[in-house]
């Protein structure tokens, strides 16, 4: 988490012997978390709005409600499921929308409202201090004002650097004029730094699976991106001193290493031979793909390979990546690999017949063991709810989970039912979206915010387990 001294405002207004509600809680009548999730229902309404526009869609008329609802909700929710084919569908200006609202949702309703504050006011009130910092999971509101700034720099220099390799490579290698090439490298430097998997490719990037030199600056943007905004930030101020690295960052670190390579190591040995995916590639090839469709399975959503036609192993191994995703408070989706690694540590110090949790040589805080387990059980919840679209689609099971954790994960990969889906089984996963982009990160934070003293204890008693 992000380390900010406590505003004096704010501390004077949780101060003992007063009402423990957020200056916004108490004027506004809304929890900050509230406020987030009202946010981005704003920009997925305003986003279906603009998307339904004539001057949105090729051809004749607006875009479909349901088509420009779900390409809206996947943007915002940086997701990268699409009901219609985003290089043919969308015109320029739509394509635009699209990016816009992909970078709006990258960096987060809260944050760059802050940030439109500071350019225009060049100040933050308190209540804007605070429900940004709900959002970034800061643990203080004192420096919101650098939080922001660092978050918008990150973003955006991250996406200059990768722009402009794939700017080069797009112009010295495929001969692409520069106004094409800016386009084609700008669109793809915003959505995959901030893990959202739109292209501007009938085919997504399977043109390219065997170029090193678009798919590493793509899949380094999804790393980074999918690390979570605290961690590089600290990585950016003590990168050489890793003693003074949170568990925060040491727990992300160490869990997309571990993921990442385990997902290389899995997808790349059980496609090896598929002739329909990595099987009619050369060696090195096959590497890259394999690596490069494991980095998107955790969080962003392109693919190299055509996702269909991959064994149903590796359809399983997927949804297990796609669930646990990236690091929190980023761009990254799934119920994040901090609290997968809680819930593995738990698990361990348990069998170990020890008492409490310890880190990193550090003692892990209670509240986060039932953080961990309430967000663990929502995301099962609501993924094993999703039999609903059993109900109303004719796709097999193993289909539709997948498209259904791609949905909660906000991934994005599909393997090609999503445009065959009827108009409910989109709007369920819409609702998956927003949920999977909002769910874990909100209701962790509003679980924090709303802990409460309580005087009394009951009796303890023991039930069997397992």
């Amino acid at each position: 988490m992000y380390s900010c001294p406590v505003d004096p405002r704010v501390q004077s207004a949780a101060a003992p012997g007063r009402a423990r509600r957020s200056p916004a809680r108490s004027r506004a009548g809304l929890h900050p978390s509230q406020v987030v999730v009202l946010g981005f229902a704003t920009a997925i309404v305003v986003g279906t709005a603009l998307l339904m526009l004539p001057i949105s869609k090729r051809g004749s008329g607006g875009a479909d409600i349901v088509d420009a609802l779900f390409t809206a909700t996947s943007a915002v929710c940086v997701t990268g499921l699409t009901t219609v084919d985003t290089a043919t569908y969308w015109t320029p200006f739509g394509q635009v929308v699209i990016m816009l609202l992909i970078q709006l949702g990258g960096l987060g309703i809260m944050i760059f409202a802050s940030m439109v504050g500071l350019v225009l006011a060049r100040k933050l009130t308190v209540r804007s201090r605070i429900n940004t910092a709900s959002e970034a999971k800061a643990t203080g509101f004192g420096d919101v004002r650098g939080l922001v700034r660092g978050i918008v720099r990150i973003t955006l220099g991250v996406e200059l650097i990768v722009f402009i390799l794939l700017w080069l490579r797009f112009a010295f290698g495929y001969g692409y004029d520069p106004g094409r090439g800016a386009w084609n490298a700008g669109f793809l430097a915003v959505s995959s730094f901030n893990n959202a998997g739109f292209a501007l490719y009938s085919d997504n990037l399977m043109g390219f699976v065997a170029d090193p030199f678009i798919c590493l600056p793509i899949a380094a943007a999804i790393i980074l991106g999918g690390l979570g905004f605290p961690v590089i930030m600290q990585l950016r101020k003590e990168f050489r001193r890793p003693l003074h690295w949170t568990m925060n960052t040491k727990l992300v670190l160490w869990g997309t290493v571990v993921l990442l390579a385990g997902g290389t190591v899995y997808l790349t040995v059980i496609e090896w031979s598929n002739p329909k995916t990595l099987g009619a590639l050369d060696p090195a090839a096959r590497i890259l793909a394999g690596f490069f469709q494991s980095v998107q399975t955790r969080t962003a959503g392109f693919n190299s390979i055509d996702i269909g036609a991959m064994h149903d192993a590796s359809w399983f191994g997927m949804d297990i990546l796609m669930f646990i995703g990236g690091g929190p408070a980023g761009t990254a989706g799934g119920i994040k690999v901090t609290t997968f690694a809680v819930l593995f540590f738990i698990m361990l110090t348990e069998l170990r017949g020890e008492g409490a949790v310890n880190i990193f040589g550090k003692r892990l805080s209670r509240a986060v063991h039932r953080q961990a387990i309430t967000v663990v059980l929502i995301a099962v919840a609501a993924v094993v709810g999703t039999s609903a679209l059993l109900l109303i689609t004719d796709s097999p099971l193993d289909r539709v989970l997948f498209e259904a954790v791609s949905a909660f994960g906000t991934v994005g990969l599909s393997t090609g039912i999503t445009t065959e889906l009827p108009a409910a089984a989109k709007l369920v996963l819409i609702l998956l979206m927003f949920l999977g982009r909002l769910g874990p990160l909100t209701l962790g934070t509003a679980i924090a915010l709303r802990e409460r003293r309580v005087l009394y204890e009951h009796p303890k008693e023991r039930p069997a387990i397992g």
